[in-house]
């Protein structure tokens, strides 16, 4: 058999489709992970937060998720998207104000004020905390790593 050029193109060329079909679907394309992407991660988490939305939690929160309240309670991915999936309280509204978004390699962090009214037993409670977030690019994505609450003076 007589190797040429063309002969080698075409080996690369099938080697290369093979591997493409191999990938996940996730990991097949690089995504733009830049600060208009953090932007819209943030804004997919406060729907999810007013939606109580289970599935849409489990794909942007990071297994390693540290989630701080303003109160001082810390939770783990499983005790958060419990909590805020059982439907002991739920938010009549929620807005993320002033947010913003830097990029620090493959993490980047994200800073606003979250106004908004929950409603718990009947009770509706005014709500207005400073958030940062701590997200990681995970496989192509922005995963939430890391989210502390705090009170505002």
């Amino acid at each position: 058999m007589h190797a040429n050029r063309r002969r080698f193109a075409l080996a690369g060329l099938a080697s290369a489709a093979a591997l493409a079909l191999s990938r996940p679907a996730e990991a097949a394309g690089p995504r733009k992970l830049d600060e208009a992407s953090v932007t819209t991660a943030v804004e997919a988490f406060r729907v999810a937060m007013h939606k109580s939305d289970k599935a849409s939690f489990e794909k942007l929160c990071s297994a390693a998720l540290s989630y701080g309240h303003s109160a001082g309670k810390l939770e783990n991915k499983a005790e958060f998207i419990a909590a805020s999936t059982s439907g002991k309280s739920s938010w009549k509204s929620i807005a993320f104000n002033g947010a913003t978004s830097q990029l620090a390699g493959r993490e980047a962090i994200s800073r606003f004020t979250l106004v908004g009214q929950t409603e718990s037993e009947g009770k509706t409670t005014d709500i207005n905390i400073g958030v940062l977030m701590v997200w990681r690019e995970e496989r192509g994505a922005w995963k939430l790593l890391a989210r502390q609450a705090f009170r505002l003076g």
